[in-house]
This record gives C-alpha cells, sequence and structure tokens, in this order.
C-alpha cells in the first residue's frame, strides 16, 4: 500500500508560506542568513515533491516537476557555491505561486 501524498503536498505548502514569510524579513540577496533560511525550505519543499504520485503530478504539465525536485540535488550540492541569490529569488518570484496554486487545487480534489 502506498503512503498517503497530502501530508507531502501539506509540507510543501508550509515550506513556500516559510519562504514568504522569510522574504517580508527583508532582501535574500542582501542577507545571508535570509538567503540560507530560504534555500533551506527549498530543498524540503523540492525533495516533498518527489514523494507526490505521478497520477496527481501529470494533471499539471505546466508545473516543471523534474525540475522542482532535481533542484534538491543542486541545492544540497553545491559545495561550490554556484548558485547565485538573483537565481534562488528568481525562482521564489517565478515558481512558488504557481506551485502552491496547484498544490492547493490537488488537495481540494480529495484522495481520489
Amino acid at each position: 500500500m502506498r503512503k498517503p501524498w497530502q501530508p507531502y503536498a501539506r509540507h510543501i505548502l508550509d515550506a513556500i508560506e516559510k519562504i514568504r514569510r522569510i522574504e517580508e524579513r527583508g532582501d535574500l540577496t542582501q542577507d545571508e542568513v535570509l538567503y540560507a533560511a530560504a534555500l533551506r525550505h527549498l530543498q524540503t519543499l523540492s525533495e516533498a515533491t518527489q514523494r507526490l504520485p505521478e497520477d496527481k503530478t501529470s494533471k499539471w504539465p505546466t508545473i516543471p516537476w523534474q525540475e522542482i525536485s532535481g533542484f534538491r540535488n543542486i541545492l544540497v550540492h553545491n559545495y561550490l557555491g554556484d548558485i547565485d541569490s538573483q537565481t534562488i529569488v528568481a525562482v521564489i518570484d517565478n515558481q512558488l505561486e504557481p506551485l502552491k496554486l496547484c498544490l492547493e487545487e490537488m488537495l481540494a480534489e480529495g484522495e481520489g
């Protein structure tokens, strides 16, 4: 029997909310503590997307699921700091809201 996917979806939504609250505290490109906190929640979010079933994610082909889950590896293994803060801010600005709306709709559809 497969584990329920809903806790992972809620975990992603929670990470998005935390990132939004971090943004309210200041400029991620200027504050390394805020930047590190946002990265941590992006990592959590990315990892949790790997736990969403394909039969659910396939209904939203406009969401780059593979890229989101692969982003976790980039974040975790970014030993030399190749990711710049502008890229992270662009990901946050452009990708989180569509992902949030998708997950809210996915959860609203229920267990199915």
